[in-house]
């Protein structure tokens, strides 16, 4: 083993973490300082400070990072309107590069020569954290147990638990059989009967949300108002970025909005299932993609949605820290100056309508587009020259006898 002298470890009090902890101790023989992070994930996260004491730790972290997740990630991820795969709305993928973050910051506040965490081998999660980590702090070590131990089910994390007095909660009890992973933007959903793809998930996993099937008979309206691309209140009210995805989720679940059941294509090679709910971030979509529609040019929103899918791989893949990410970022968000304005949306069992938008800085023209008379506003007769012009190419080729079918 190469000597370190201190790791800090991205630490969640469950089982996993609490024996990486003690395995860091016994086999770099190293002191371990603690991170854990409240990204909203709903549970409570202070008894992580009692078991890090149980196991000796002299420095530990716990961090409440809400308003910076959304407002330094999620936000600018949504100015962008990233979808990966065309479905996925990142919510594990964006927590990444946040938590990378405040390791590296940790690591340079405590004088530790490296990092840890208790992603598999098998993952994404091990790649986003450590090209997060290498980014920021090139000549970081970065320890990953379940690419050097042996303890590779959970009855021998179990075991070693035992062995070595870690106090572990639900100890015995009933198992989820998913593997599960929440913050204000989602919370996902593996494993079980998902690793069967022709096998529909149970009702009863989700968490979050109500089943379309069970929502209101009654539509809930929603006033989204955005300054530069981001929304700043809801039904008139100034909001935080945190309070805005806190307020969507809870209004969102109730309409059963935001489910998600998926094949992705993981960075490292395999095919993987999962399921996801995030219905704060599906209105969010949506809402933006409505005032967008009214206050971007039109050779700017196309050049964005061209632009998306790459924005998106970058994010899943990790590279959230690369100068091309950084670089899309800067365009992203300077196409962002005129989105301002009010979107009116209508949530209904599972659904999110758009139903008004508007704006000072509009681009929508009624006295052109309407369909009345527009008193000369705009000349009709002009279109028949445009048509000829962009069909020259194809005219000509005609001419020269080729054949499209």
């Amino acid at each position: 083993m190469a000597e370190v002298k201190k790791v800090v470890l991205a630490y969640s009090g469950g089982l996993d973490t609490s024996v990486i902890l003690k395995w860091l101790q016994e086999t770099y023989n190293c002191e371990v300082v603690t991170f854990t992070a409240d990204l909203g994930q709903g549970e409570e996260v202070e008894p992580a400070r009692a078991k890090a004491q149980a196991l000796g730790v002299k420095e530990i972290y716990i961090d409440d990072l809400r308003e910076e997740f959304v407002r330094d990630f999620v936000f600018p991820m949504f100015r962008a309107n990233t979808v990966y795969e065309g479905e996925y709305l990142l919510g594990t993928s964006i927590a990444r590069p946040l938590i990378a973050k405040r390791l590296i910051e940790i690591a340079n506040e405590t004088g530790a020569d490296a990092i840890s965490h208790g992603a598999t081998g098998k993952g994404n999660d091990q790649v986003r954290f450590e090209l997060g980590a290498y980014a920021l702090k090139p000549g970081v070590k970065v320890i990953a147990p379940w690419r050097e131990w042996d303890l590779l089910s959970r009855e021998k994390l179990m075991d070693y638990a035992e062995q070595n007095n870690i106090p572990i909660e639900r100890h015995g009890k009933k198992k989820s059989p998913y593997s599960m992973d929440a913050n204000l933007l989602h919370i996902s959903y593996e494993g079980g009967v998902l690793e069967d793809t022709w096998a529909e998930h149970e009702e009863d996993m989700w968490r979050w949300s109500v089943s379309p099937e069970n929502a209101p008979d009654q539509a809930t309206y929603l006033e989204l108002s955005y300054r530069n691309g981001d929304i700043v209140a809801i039904d008139g009210k100034d909001m935080t970025p945190a309070e805005v995805l806190t307020y969507l989720n809870k209004v969102g679940g109730d309409n059963g909005i935001g489910r998600l059941d998926i094949v992705e294509n993981r960075f490292v090679g395999m095919k993987s299932r999962g399921c996801y709910e995030t219905p704060g971030g599906t209105i969010m979509l949506k809402g933006h993609r409505a005032i967008e529609s009214i206050t971007l040019d039109r050779e700017v929103a196309h050049l964005k949605d061209s632009l998306m899918p790459k924005y998106a791989e970058l994010i899943y893949n990790g590279f959230w820290w690369s100068p091309e990410r950084v670089m899309l970022q800067e365009m992203i968000d300077a196409s962002q100056v005129n989105v301002n304005g009010v979107v009116r949306l209508k949530l209904y069992k599972g659904n999110v309508i758009v139903v008004g938008r508007k704006s000072d800085d509009s681009l929508f023209d009624a006295n052109i587009a309407t369909f009345e008379d527009d008193a000369g506003a705009y000349d009709q007769a002009d279109a028949a020259g445009f048509i000829k012009l962009n069909a020259l190419r194809m005219r000509i080729a005609a001419n020269k006898g080729r054949k499209l079918l």
